[in-house]
């Protein structure tokens, strides 16, 4: 998991699965609620909810895991809407590696 920029992404929707594509995740924040897009070892993808952590201190997952980039975009896992229904009031920021 990654640490969220301070800058948010100047991004539109259309691009928004490309960019996840070539950089694996992103923190999407929506009214107060800050989620963590991702993928699971390049293999399929997921949202997670950054205020929960489970026993290994990662994010809790909040969306299913499906296996492609179309199926992970129709999900309703923001208050049983998708990130497209939710988009004009988001706010997107990159995903950094933390510095070791």
């Amino acid at each position: 998991m990654g640490k969220q920029a301070e800058e948010k992404l100047d991004i539109a929707y259309d691009q928004l699965a490309d960019y996840l594509h070539a950089h694996h995740s992103a923190y999407m924040e929506v009214d107060d609620r800050l989620y963590y897009l991702t993928d699971a070892n390049f293999q399929a993808w997921r949202a997670q909810d950054t205020s929960r952590l489970n026993a290994k201190g990662h994010y809790t997952d909040c969306s299913d895991l499906v296996e492609t980039m179309g199926e992970f975009m129709a999900l309703p896992f923001v208050d049983g809407k998708t990130i497209e229904q939710v988009f004009d009031k988001a706010t997107f920021y990159a995903s950094q590696k933390p510095v070791a």
